[in-house]
């Protein structure tokens, strides 16, 4: 059931990842970066679970997924600090338009929070500065993290991806695009940057999913 829901979230095109209930915890889920939890868990083990992440991550969205209907389940699902709670079974639309719910409100906290961790890419020197190091980029890797930066929502279909990857003396494949993401994660991520930091949009491209300021870039470059 775990990897259906996760496949389900996937398919809807956000990052997801499932958590056995024995490896559950805290330290498992603050691992993450996750801006929303789903708990599938029974009675009290989801209340504790809830409570626990909400006095350790007071920003993360909670939604509740569990079999308790009665209306006390449902008070003490809220009262622990559910942002959301669905009884099962639940269809992955209804699953979906939770999420989308819980993540309004999380847009006026998220960049406040991403803010705290911003990376600076300076395309003169073509280095990446970020909270814990500061890391070299490619010419290419440059004009993608730019593009990506000046895109509406961070988000880049993949046809302008291979654009910008061919201009760049890149084989414009979808191949080599993946591979040239894969690095991407890796840099960001060695510059500070939470993970997720590039996400993809099944079906569509990418989404960038941590802040970037851009500095001294050239005049005559375009990014849209």
């Amino acid at each position: 059931m775990r990897q259906t829901m996760v496949q389900a979230l996937r398919a809807m095109g956000h990052s997801a990842r499932g958590i056995s209930h024995a490896d559950a915890g805290v330290e498992a889920i603050q691992s993450l970066s996750a801006d929303i939890v789903i708990i599938c868990l029974v009675g009290e083990d989801c209340q504790s679970l809830a409570r626990s992440i909400r006095a350790s991550s007071p920003d993360t969205g909670i939604i509740m997924l569990t079999a308790g209907d009665r209306q006390h389940d449902k008070v003490g699902g809220y009262d622990s600090g559910a942002d959301i709670y669905l009884t099962k079974p639940t269809s992955p639309e209804e699953l979906g338009a939770a999420i989308h719910a819980v993540a309004r409100r999380l847009r006026h906290i998220l960049p406040a929070r991403a803010s705290l961790v911003a990376l600076t890419l300076n395309s003169t020197t073509l280095q990446l500065k970020g909270p814990t190091a500061t890391v070299d980029v490619s010419d290419a890797e440059c004009s993608i993290l730019g593009a990506f930066a000046n895109a509406a929502e961070q988000r880049l279909q993949t046809e302008r991806l291979l654009q910008i990857a061919g201009s760049k003396s890149v084989g414009p494949t979808k191949g080599a695009l993946e591979v040239q993401i894969v690095r991407l994660r890796k840099k960001l991520e060695q510059a500070g940057a939470s993970t997720p930091c590039i996400k993809a949009i099944r079906g569509t491209g990418y989404q960038l999913c941590v802040p970037i300021a851009l500095t001294k870039f050239l005049p005559n470059a375009r990014y849209d």
